[in-house]
């Protein structure tokens, strides 16, 4: 702990409640009067201040300057030594001042400190109750008995301490590792928050270069279409009426890329689908959309995570984009198989290819890597200029479920 415990952060609030009320019972015990002298308190006032002071200093216990630990436990030490001094009826309540001296050390040392003040706790009770043995001489089966009820007094209470102790260890490390692990839950959600925080901003600016690599291609088209039949509307109508044809079909391309940009948004591709119709469909609108020719053969089962199909069908989705948008092929093949437990997508096209010294750091080949390495796996590119593309993926078996 870094800073000193007090009543408002003291770890077990009630702990502090039993040494209040030990403590009351011993001020009230020495208070009371009692018929015979011989239990009386010969000093009842400096007995009551000692119990008090002594509970005074539960309210505040040192936890990091080791000098001001020690000093502290021998004021405490001090006190209880004044407080059996003077026995009186509080002495009965003497052995619970060490329980109390006990619990502290266990708030404030480590371990090798506990055990010390545990073990001179002990042995202090230990040298006050032989010294309170009688002198005088008696029968021998009194001393048998008065014997036999001081071992077992010593039995009973050093098995108290070290009750005391192996509780306080017990409680503390369970605080300590709830207190870790809070910390770990913490940061995990910080953690968690960045990621997303990132997810977004990478959204963003996937999004943002798409509109500027499609939309804003085709708008800057259609503006200069249409620009153009304006200056021929009053001259050549038959010509500025091909621009404005031209301008329309740029127009329903800008509208169609919007759309395919809201489809990519969608949070949950594969909701309510297995990832073969997923995947159907999205060959089906790729097909339709393009012309290109797309061939799948799916060899999975129905019992991968969502997390898998989720992957796959994104890295299928981005690399369908990029062939439309760069690789000028007439026809896609994609594959997908399970082969010793692990899964195996392959996604090839006949399309111009390109250096894959010089362009895979685009944001959609990064997005792909990123998807396949969160899962385990290994993603590969085979290109050249004029080969076309092979994209691989192969993610291992105890990622799958």
């Amino acid at each position: 702990m870094s800073r000193a415990i007090k009543l408002n952060n003291h770890p077990f609030p009630f702990l502090l409640y039993l040494e209040w009320v030990l403590l009351a019972i011993s001020i009230v015990t020495s208070v009371l009067p009692y018929p015979s002298p011989k239990f009386s308190s010969r000093f009842p006032e400096l007995t009551i201040l000692s119990l008090i002071i002594f509970g005074l200093m539960g309210l505040r216990l040192p936890t990091h300057n080791k000098i001001n630990k020690v000093i502290y436990t021998a004021c405490e030490i001090f006190l209880i030594f004044i407080t059996g001094l003077f026995e009186g009826r509080a002495a009965r309540m003497f052995p619970f001042l060490y329980i109390i001296l006990v619990t502290r050390s266990c708030l404030i040392f480590p371990l090798p400190g506990r055990l010390a003040v545990t073990f001179f706790s002990f042995s202090l009770f230990l040298s006050t109750l032989i010294n309170r043995l009688p002198r005088a001489n008696l029968p021998i089966q009194a001393q048998e008995r008065f014997r036999f009820f001081t071992l077992s007094l010593i039995l009973i209470f050093g098995l108290s301490l070290i009750f005391v102790l192996l509780l306080m260890n017990s409680l503390l490390s369970e605080r300590q590792s709830r207190e870790e692990l809070a910390v770990a839950n913490e940061k995990l959600r910080q953690y968690a928050l960045r990621i997303e925080n990132q997810a977004t901003l990478e959204e963003r600016n996937r999004i943002a270069r798409e509109i500027h690599d499609s939309l804003g291609h085709s708008l800057t088209a259609l503006n200069l279409q249409l620009e153009t039949a304006l200056k021929l509307a009053p001259s050549n109508p038959d010509k500025a009426q091909s621009f404005l044809t031209k301008a329309k079909e740029l127009g329903s391309k800008a509208l169609q890329d919007v759309r395919n940009s809201v489809s990519t948004m969608r949070s949950h591709p594969l909701q309510e689908k297995t990832l073969d119709e997923a995947i159907d469909n999205l060959a089906q609108e790729f097909q339709h959309h393009t012309g290109i020719v797309l061939t799948c053969v799916l060899n999975v089962n129905n019992q991968l995570s969502m997390e898998v199909n989720t992957a796959i069908y994104r890295i299928i989705q981005e690399s369908l984009t990029n062939v439309s948008k760069h690789a000028r092929a007439t026809r896609v093949n994609i594959e997908i198989s399970l082969s010793r437990g692990s899964l195996l997508l392959i996604i090839q096209d006949n399309g111009r290819g390109f250096d894959i010294q010089q362009n895979t750091t685009g944001f959609g080949l990064q997005s792909m890597r990123d998807r396949t390495l969160a899962l385990g796996g290994k993603f590969a590119i085979n290109s050249s200029i004029g080969g076309g593309c092979q994209i691989t993926v192969d993610i291992p078996s105890s990622r799958l479920t």
